[in-house]
């Protein structure tokens, strides 16, 4: 199992993941995934939730998904330039490297599907989030050289199969190697105890930072 004293703190470009050992569980990363459901499409729309997200539930790292816009860089330069404003560091964009790159986002979030393509990430001197839903593409993951990956979907979730469950996570956090974000149906504080639980490094969601908005 990955070990860290400070998740929130070792999450930077200048550090490795693997310099790191566990003292403490109380401290969980928080990692808010847009979607345009919530977050709609238009520059002041993505500009004013991602500002009300902030403000209730200040995540650790942000991402712009959107995977059927049909203008990303004006959507991705909105939510970095308003992300700079909140004084968000740690701005991820999902799945395109060049994009993420030439903007200067912090990191890329790839599908499972695109696990080789971790290592132009790195070239590119970007942090890489991959998604994972079994061992074998958490081993391919870490193998690439990917720095964390999601596992999902944790609890019940429209339209993405049936749930891992948290004894699922638990195994796949203690035999990765590097920190495992746990994602999928997590809204509550309920949620987030379980997660806590199985000793993730910390949680991704959707529904969670839009809620009550």
């Amino acid at each position: 199992m990955y070990r860290y004293k400070n998740i929130k703190s070792c999450v930077d470009k200048q550090h490795s993941w693997r310099r790191y050992t566990i003292t403490s569980r109380a401290s969980l990363l928080t990692y808010l995934i847009s979607d345009p459901r919530y977050f709609g499409t238009s520059p002041w729309q993505i500009k004013k939730i991602l500002s009300l997200s902030h403000r209730l539930k200040r995540p650790d790292l942000v991402c712009l998904r959107n995977k059927k816009s049909k203008n990303l860089k004006r959507e991705a330069k909105a939510f970095l330039s308003q992300a700079k404003k909140l004084k968000i560091q740690k701005t991820i964009l999902n799945s395109n490297i060049t994009l993420a790159k030439r903007l200067h986002y912090f990191g890329v979030h790839l599908p499972a599907s695109k696990i080789d393509y971790i290592k132009e990430a790195k070239r590119a001197k970007l942090f890489v989030i991959v998604s994972t839903h079994n061992e074998e593409e958490m081993k391919r993951a870490q193998r690439a050289g990917a720095d964390m990956i999601t596992y999902s979907p944790i609890f019940p979730t429209p339209n993405k199969g049936v749930p891992k469950g948290v004894k699922s996570l638990r195994k796949i956090v203690c035999k990765s190697k590097i920190p495992v974000i746990a994602l999928g149906g997590i809204v509550t504080k309920r949620h987030i105890h379980k997660i806590k639980a199985a000793r993730a490094a910390g949680f991704a969601s959707i529904r969670y930072f839009v809620s009550p908005l």
